[in-house]
């Protein structure tokens, strides 16, 4: 089985509440070289990750008594042969070793060598629309797969926006996600978001005032599409 394919199998036994065990052992088993050997594009690095981080902050939650932030920071993961948390995996590789406060405009310089070794070349705001962590606002978990990955995320990039967005013409207002304001250097900016919601949702923005939605962090866990 391949790497990608161990990913997508733990998600689905998640998805499935089966047992995940002999499938984390796999991935834990693995060697770095296989790791990086197997992921060099992009599209492989993301839906491999993404599908890791979906799965086990499920495993996380079920297996242990740890909320925000230790399930976040803690290095429980492990996968070939290195520990990693889901902030690791999240604003480490997929966010290209992003600081987690800086809204998405400042790269970490002290982040781990390892971290920088398995990180994108290039930071994807979809990815945004396809990570969950268990919150009542959080986009649904979907199956990645790097042969059909740019096609996913646009379709959960335009699912979540779609779910999530309302114009209010009377008062000049988008409301939308509070995703895109977390997260802003990571979609160009105020400029970027308002390209963004043009583009996927063809609605006007010139003139009107950016309002970020409340998020709800309340328990919705196996939010599966």
């Amino acid at each position: 089985m391949t790497i990608s394919k161990l990913a997508e199998e733990l998600l689905l036994n998640v998805k499935k509440e089966e047992s995940t065990d002999n499938l984390e052992e796999q991935l834990a088993i693995l060697t770095l070289g296989q790791l990086k050997e197997e992921l060099k594009t992009d599209s492989q690095k993301k839906a491999f990750w993404i599908n890791c981080y979906n799965a086990y902050y499920q495993i996380l939650r079920k297996n242990t008594k740890l909320l925000a932030p230790e399930i976040y920071t803690e290095k429980l993961i492990k996968i070939a042969g290195e520990n990693f948390s889901l902030d690791e995996i999240e604003h480490g590789i997929l966010r290209k070793y992003r600081i987690k406060i800086s809204l998405g405009y400042l790269p970490n310089i002290f982040a781990p060598i390892l971290i920088k070794s398995l990180a994108v070349n290039k930071v994807d705001y979809r990815i945004h629309f396809a990570l969950n962590c268990g919150a009542k606002s959080c986009p649904p978990i979907a199956f990645y797969n790097y042969n059909k990955l740019d096609q996913q995320l646009d379709i959960a990039t335009l699912s979540f926006l779609e779910s999530e967005t309302e114009v209010f013409y009377d008062k000049m207002e988008i409301h939308t996600t509070s995703l895109m304001s977390w997260f802003r250097g990571d979609f160009s900016g105020k400029k970027g978001i308002k390209q963004i919601l043009e583009d996927k949702l063809n609605i006007p923005t010139t003139g009107f005032k950016l309002i970020y939605k409340p998020y709800s962090w309340e328990d919705q866990l196996l939010n599966f599409e």
